[in-house]
């Protein structure tokens, strides 16, 4: 069973009451994508859905959604999912449409993994992320669409993602595993009011996309469950996270851009991307940029952030190889308990596509700024760790208080081949981050 620590919960109202009192209203970025209202309804009970969980669905849903693609109702057409367990195989969604979850409403994955179907890998990856050659398709997926709203009453789809674990576990993987949902070339998505649990692998992966908006999602799977990243962003521009709790065996959140060679010939930046009041826990990262970040990764912003339990707070990940940029992020009001380090930006996290990567692609890492994050109970403050021959620069860290496990102070930060400035910044950072004159890292934050 999933909790939220008590504390948890009074520093996520109070960080809302803040904004409250601050602001008049509650930020949000929201806007980017309007909610549609579809005249046009249909429930998936008209095509023979059973919600019994036995019941193999996937005609129903198939045939339902071709429906919707090809009526093409003014406005589109919203397809109503009511109570019940809808057991189905993988489906595809179409643009103009609404599926809606009601509360009590399951839409759950089958367990025949020798009937999933197998997509190309993704270009800026050139291969599966685990397995080379194709990968599996995600369990609901969309391609080249527009006006999609996954929505509800927080109804729940689930992944079943325990036979996929096993077989990442076993070594018995032929292809890399799928994804809970995935829109590739997509624009104008909304994710929101729905809980995603048991992913085989990452749960919400938006690739190639722009103007999507997740929001009140809940993300939920074992601790020890292989690479189940909460929400990825890839490669897409204007995505907005807000409002959500994501507790996974992975990154609740993290910004990637393509891998290696692959990702710098496809070339396709992450950009303005907006993460706000998300809470959670994850034996990896609370707020992650990276590794693969080859298309590079710029204008992220992430606020009102609540961490625990967790292995990182917050961490900026490249390798050698990967080339690309990662510059003007901002992290702000975070708070973390009970994690194991506090801030993590290093330059050799994560493996390889294959032997042909450059290692002379060197990332480019400039303008990072960490500011307003306290920490209970934070084993290590942190640790920025560039390449010698492509250093970190203008890295700002302000109003930082990271506190140690038995007292008021954690081991000292480790830093080479970085430079910056730190500002009111406790344990005391590293020598390369002491002044605030230096290279005017922090000017434009007070």
């Amino acid at each position: 069973m999933f909790r939220i620590h008590p504390l948890v919960s009074v520093l996520l109202c109070c960080f809302t009451f803040w904004f409250h009192i601050s602001f008049g209203y509650l930020i949000t970025c929201s806007g980017i994508v309007p909610m549609r209202y579809r005249n046009d309804k249909v429930s998936i009970t008209d095509f023979g859905g059973v919600g019994d969980g036995k019941t193999l669905n996937t005609k129903a849903f198939r045939e339902a959604i071709y429906r919707i693609q090809h009526l093409r109702r003014r406005g589109g057409t919203l397809l109503y999912v009511p109570p019940g367990v809808y057991l189905t195989e993988s489906f595809n969604l179409t643009s103009h449409m609404t599926l809606y979850l009601a509360r009590g409403a399951v839409i759950k994955a089958t367990q025949d993994t020798w009937k999933w179907p197998l997509v190309a890998p993704l270009p800026s990856y050139g291969r599966g992320r685990e397995r080379p050659g194709g990968r599996y398709m995600s369990f609901i997926h969309g391609d080249g669409l527009r006006d999609v709203v996954i929505s509800g009453e927080n109804g729940t789809i689930d992944g079943q993602g325990g036979i996929w674990w096993n077989m990442w576990r076993q070594g018995n993987l032929q292809f890399t595993r799928p994804n809970l949902v995935e829109f590739m070339n997509s624009r104008g998505i909304i994710i929101s009011n729905v809980i995603f649990k048991n992913s085989p692998f990452w749960n919400i992966h938006p690739v190639y996309c722009s103007n999507v908006v997740i929001r009140y999602v809940t993300i939920l799977a074992p601790t020890d469950s292989p690479n189940t990243d909460g929400i990825d962003p890839d490669s897409s521009s204007n995505v907005c996270i807000e409002d959500s709790f994501i507790s996974t065996g992975d990154d609740l959140v993290a910004v990637k851009s393509g891998w290696d060679e692959y990702g710098i010939g496809y070339g396709r930046p992450s950009s303005h991307i907006t993460i706000r009041r998300v809470t959670g826990s994850s034996p990896f990262a609370g707020i992650a940029v990276g590794s693969e970040t080859s298309g590079g990764v710029e204008h992220v912003l992430a606020e009102n952030i609540v961490i625990y339990n967790s292995g990182i707070g917050v961490n900026i990940k490249t390798n050698i190889g990967r080339g690309g940029f990662i510059k003007n992020i901002t992290v702000s009001q975070v708070f973390m308990e009970n994690v194991r380090t506090g801030i993590k930006i290093a330059g050799d996290t994560g493996d390889h596509p294959d032997n042909r990567f450059n290692p002379n692609a060197l990332p480019y890492v400039k303008g990072v700024t960490l500011k307003n994050i306290w920490g209970v109970k934070v084993q290590k403050a942190g640790s920025i760790q560039g390449l010698k021959n492509a250093p970190f620069t203008n890295i700002c860290l302000s109003k930082i208080n990271l506190h140690g496990m038995t007292g008021p102070r954690s081991p000292p930060w480790k830093c080479s081949d970085v430079s910056g400035a730190a500002i009111e910044v406790s344990p005391s950072p590293c020598a390369q981050l002491s002044s605030p004159q230096q290279s005017g890292s922090c000017a434009n934050h007070f």
